[in-house]
């Protein structure tokens, strides 16, 4: 007895209603609820899609690990924390940084840049190598020529190239002194790059339009920084837990310096695009949960056309308990179903967006590093979206039964 409602309503849901439109509304029902969940997987993939996009864009230039301090831009190089992260053995490289801005100048162009001095080391620590363009290679100095390598379109804002000829002036306010108005060129620490013969190109107008690298020894001049670091990056070794040494290397900083993975490094772009995903997870579930009022008729029009069978269990011995719950099973098969067709054809769109990119980027085709939608299917997206519409359809048929046990009961 503990299944007869389950079989009832089994019976239900495949057999031939009395009013043939009762079939119709019914079959709505699963296709409404089934279209809805496809949208929400659907839409959460591509979501997911550009997430995991933009992360790799980051990663060809973002260390794996950024230490900065909390207070102040900068902080001595030769700070006991500094020196006992780098000595850590689950580290395999570390960078010193030194970054701000200042005015560059070449050709009668100038605009604001973000100067990065880095280690020789920093092609070690990045990706850097692999998103060069020109037919030099990725130099920071050699003998006493210093060399700026700038993003792709900080290289076109300046009429720069791939090679420029001669130097690349940069002027940054001098921290120490007072402004003489009378030679107020002097409140300016001056100093100039030759070209190593290439530009970075990570994708992102972040990096591209602001960012010049340069020897660490030049940025600290530029900026009176001698002896200090804006950041130490680091790598790890291949095959150290991630997440055991970031824990460690924050317990050895405590609150003087702030460890930032890749992500934490990105904060506001991903924060952003989280934003979006929820804003259109909470759209698509109210239009779900209209949808998923079709129930309502389909479960209301069915009682009516069992109106004769309901008197029939009853006589049979079955109790008011035991008929609601065929009615509350019937309204839950419905939603299931729909949930679980949605979820098969939302994953095999997915799938084909991903083997063969059906759907362009329309006139943005081309000019993007892809030409379609990225799709990322996330479990855990799939297991919220199943929850999501289980709850919303199972909330849907309570209306009808409610009124069924008041009306028929």
């Amino acid at each position: 007895m503990a299944n007869f409602p389950f079989f009832i309503a089994r019976r239900y849901l495949f057999s031939k209603k009395s009013t043939h439109a009762i079939n119709i509304i019914s079959g709505i029902s699963v296709v409404g609820v089934a279209v809805g969940t496809l949208a929400l997987v659907v839409t959460l993939s591509v979501f997911n899609g550009f997430h995991d996009l933009v992360a790799s864009f980051f990663t060809s230039f973002d260390p794996q690990i950024k230490v900065v301090p909390v207070k102040g831009k900068t902080a001595p190089a030769d700070d006991p924390i500094l020196t006992q992260i780098r000595e850590l053995p689950a580290v395999d490289v570390a960078t010193e940084c030194v970054e701000d801005q200042a005015m560059a100048v070449y050709d009668n162009r100038q605009t604001m840049v973000k100067v990065k001095g880095v280690d020789d080391n920093f092609a070690d620590l990045t990706h850097i190598t692999e998103i060069l363009y020109g037919d030099g290679q990725f130099e920071l100095a050699k003998a006493n020529l210093q060399y700026g390598t700038p993003g792709i379109q900080l290289a076109q804002n300046l009429a720069l190239g791939v090679k420029w000829r001669g130097y690349l002036h940069l002027f940054a306010p001098r921290r120490e002194g007072q402004l003489d108005m009378a030679h107020p060129e002097d409140a300016f620490v001056t100093d100039s790059l030759i070209s190593s013969g290439v530009v970075f190109n990570v994708q992102q107008s972040k990096y591209d339009r602001n960012y010049l690298l340069a020897p660490i020894a030049f940025a600290r001049n530029l900026f009176g920084q001698q002896g200090m670091l804006s950041s130490l990056e680091l790598r790890l070794k291949e095959g150290t837990s991630f997440d055991a040494t970031k824990k460690e290397i924050e317990r050895i900083a405590g609150d003087k310096y702030k460890v930032m993975d890749r992500y934490e490094q990105q904060a506001e772009t991903f924060n952003i695009m989280n934003i979006e995903k929820l804003l259109a997870y909470v759209f698509l579930s109210f239009i779900l949960l209209v949808a998923c009022f079709n129930i309502i008729g389909s479960l209301s029009m069915l009682i009516i056309d069992k109106k004769e069978d309901v008197q029939t269990l009853r006589n049979l011995g079955a109790d008011d308990r035991q008929i609601s719950r065929i009615f509350l099973f019937e309204g839950r098969m419905i939603a299931t179903a729909g949930a679980v067709l949605g979820i098969i054809g939302g994953l095999l769109l997915c799938w084909i967006q991903q083997q063969f990119g059906v759907v362009s980027l329309g006139d943005s085709s081309g000019n993007f590093v892809v030409d379609a939608y990225p799709v990322s299917v996330h479990f855990w997206d799939i297991v919220l979206i199943f929850i999501t519409v289980i709850a919303m359809g199972w909330i849907a048929v309570w209306y009808p039964v409610r009124q069924l046990n008041k009306k028929l009961l």
